[in-house]
């Protein structure tokens, strides 16, 4: 490799957290024109080092070497005035302000002491135009969908004339024709000589839109490939160090007699329309469907959160009204949501809270105060049946992976003992490693009784891992499918039939 075209080197970087080694010695080297992508397990530290890059972590070794210079950022300010922009998985943006007041935020442009709106709305103006970007510059962060979001923040890196774009996770939430448009964008920026860094999990994507691919193991590089040269089970060999040739457990749960009714099920605000299906003991039920479909909002209205206009659900037989989350959970339901940091993490509280939150009842002794080794006794099961990583009960949720946090949640929902276990997207940003062990987890609830309701927008994940799947479209059941014997394409066709 020509030393020449480097435009970044991260050379040994070394970052320790209380009781774990984050990075050790990682290395990465991205070229001017390229698009690199990084990627390993949940944990492996790929966020972390970009965050040593970004001046969001201090790094405690290493060098890290932009366009040939030694540079240390102390602020993501600082990162972003020298070049260096990252477009976050979980954005971090001013919700109740403008989506021009979030490109400008600091940096407005000024004549004498008066900011400069005209040059303001010109210069967005244009960058929008060039990015082919839709959005109201007007309008507030928090009317827009999480797509359109983003797009707002990769307008804000390329206004920075950033040479050096890393994007986290950048398509966990978008459909695939807002896919297309990210990697038009994407491919426009590489050719004007930026260099990109892609961590992704989607190992379809990677092999698509990467030069080359860095791939970390436990805080360490492990190799750097040209991406022509790499199929996903080099890539999965690399990642897990090992081969994972079955993607699936095998299924041993035994599907028995129908515990769950669900009929007319017609929402108040969302277009749910007339849904009804069945579920049985022991069942993993699966709902596929396009973004918008309805899939998500069939949960949410089964769990009290979303409000029903009318329909009916039964369990064991008895109807359950089901009004709030609260009423849900007593009846024997939980809910894993898809945003797991909008509506699922305590970020500030330890594991240990975020474990046992759930179930406080369970813990109350003579309804007085808390059973504290009752409450460690369950949250360490949490812990050893999900192999989730983490230092410590006390270490706060927000320091441990993507992986390891929605590994918490799960482990708190089955502390509840639910009967009927949903799950909205459970593996969404989850590496391969995680999301067998994960699979593994939803199959033994399964064979010991429970009956697990699940939405995925991955099609392999509904067929390797459901019973039977319904299918969703425009708000409406539009068939159902028994997963052994049915294809992705029979599936699409019906996702698409009232589109």
């Amino acid at each position: 490799m020509e030393h020449s075209d480097v435009l970044l080197e991260l050379k040994d970087i070394v970052k320790t957290f209380p009781g774990v080694k984050a990075l050790d010695h990682a290395q990465l080297r991205v070229r001017a024109g390229t698009v690199h992508a990084l990627m390993g397990e949940n944990g492996a530290g790929k966020s972390t080092l970009m965050k040593c890059l970004f001046g969001i972590y201090r790094k405690d070794e290493g060098t890290i070497l932009l366009e040939g210079k030694e540079v240390d950022f102390k602020t993501t300010k600082e990162a972003m005035e020298n070049g260096v922009a990252m477009v976050h998985q979980e954005l971090n943006q001013a919700l109740k302000r403008s989506v021009l007041d979030n490109l400008w935020l600091g940096r407005y442009p000024t004549t004498g002491i008066m900011v400069n709106e005209k040059k303001m709305r010109e210069d967005t103006k244009a960058i929008f135009d060039e990015l082919e970007i839709d959005v109201d510059m007007d309008q507030k962060m928090s009317e827009l969908p999480v797509s359109k979001r983003q797009m707002v923040e990769i307008a804000k890196a390329v206004s920075y004339n950033s040479k050096i774009i890393i994007f986290d996770e950048p398509t966990s939430s978008l459909t695939e024709a807002e896919v297309e448009h990210l990697f038009k964008i994407i491919n426009m920026l590489r050719d004007r000589g930026c260099g990109i860094v892609y961590i992704s999990h989607k190992m379809a994507e990677i092999l698509r839109i990467s030069d080359e691919v860095t791939v970390m193991r436990d805080g360490q590089w492990v190799a750097t490939e040209p991406a022509a040269e790499l199929d996903n089970a080099k890539l999965i060999k690399l990642m897990v160090g090992r081969e994972l040739s079955n993607q699936f457990p095998p299924k041993t749960n035994e599907p028995g007699e129908v515990v769950l009714e669900v009929e007319g099920l017609t929402g108040q605000y969302n277009m749910l329309k007339d849904v009804s299906f069945k579920a049985r003991k022991s069942e993993i039920l699966g709902f596929a469907g396009l973004d918008s479909s309805g899939r998500t909002e069939t949960l949410e209205s089964i769990f009290g959160v979303a409000t029903r206009h009318s329909g009916t659900i039964r369990l064991n037989g008895k109807e359950v009204s089901n009004k709030s989350s609260k009423q849900s959970l007593e009846a024997g339901f939980a809910l894993v949501t898809e945003e797991r940091r909008a509506t699922g993490i305590f970020g500030i509280r330890s594991i240990l809270d975020n474990t046992v939150i759930a179930s406080l009842k369970k813990y109350l002794v003579h309804g007085l105060w808390l059973n504290n080794g009752a409450m460690k006794e369950a949250t360490q099961w949490g812990i050893d049946a999900m192999a989730t990583k983490t230092p410590s009960q006390e270490t706060k949720i927000r320091s441990l992976s993507g992986g390891n946090q929605q590994k918490v949640i799960l482990a708190r929902w089955l502390l509840t003992k639910p009967q009927v276990l949903m799950l909205d997207e459970p593996t969404r940003g989850i590496d391969v490693g995680a999301k067998y062990e994960i699979y593994q987890l939803i199959i033994d609830q399964a064979k010991a009784g429970t009956t697990v309701l699940m939405v995925s927008s991955e099609m392999p994940e509904l067929l390797g891992v459901c019973d039977r799947i319904v299918v969703m479209s425009g708000g409406r059941v539009a068939g159902e499918v028994d997963a052994k014997n049915t294809t992705q394409e029979e599936i699409l066709t019906l996702a698409a039939k009232y589109v």
